[in-house]
């Protein structure tokens, strides 16, 4: 199953929650989980985003909605990412430069 990572930042909803109730942000694994795909990972971040998901789902669809129900809540605002393993991505490259 394809893998995606969510980068996401926290609203000033999400960063009341977090500052309340810290154990908030198991939640939403939760949440996703509940949306339909696999939480394989989640980690906060320094920087231009304050957490990643690493997930497992179906499609481009399933993610697409994820993320909208995620901004429906009112406390992330994710960005999507699909990703590639390595190996398919040099395999690619190599079929390509086959003549």
């Amino acid at each position: 199953m394809p893998i995606y990572l969510l980068l996401s930042t926290l609203s000033t909803h999400g960063v009341e929650c977090v500052v309340e109730n810290p154990s908030c942000l198991r939640q939403i694994s939760m949440d996703i989980e509940n949306l339909g795909v696999k939480v394989l990972g989640q980690y906060a971040t320094l920087g231009q985003y304050d957490f990643v998901h690493v997930i497992e789902a179906p499609d481009n669809e399933t993610v697409a909605r994820v993320s909208m129900e995620l901004i429906a809540q009112g406390h992330l605002k994710p960005l999507s990412l699909p990703t590639i393993s390595i190996n398919d991505f040099i395999s690619r490259l190599s079929l390509d430069r086959q003549p």
